[in-house]
């Protein structure tokens, strides 16, 4: 699968917000601060995976179906990837 500037914007993002907790706590800053900033970065996290799921399940279902082939398995293995990024 060729990944898109879209997801490696999104990973770059999260790169700098993760760069950014660090900071937050070489400065000492609140650990409820740290926690919320860290909840963002996992937020983003889940939000880049679904993105990569969903745009990798649309195109191996346009395949499958240009062959001839059901698509109800890669659809499955989609929500089980789902299911374990949690």
């Amino acid at each position: 699968m060729r990944y898109d500037d879209d997801v490696k914007r999104r990973l770059k993002r999260i790169e700098g917000q993760i760069r950014g907790v660090l900071k937050m706590m070489e400065e000492d800053k609140d650990c409820k601060d740290v926690v919320s900033q860290m909840s963002a970065v996992r937020n983003a996290t889940d939000k880049a995976i679904a993105y990569i799921v969903a745009k990798n399940l649309g195109h191996c279902i346009v395949e499958q179906q240009a062959s001839g082939e059901a698509s109800d398995k890669l659809v499955q293995e989609a929500v089980e990837l789902l299911i374990k990024s949690r």
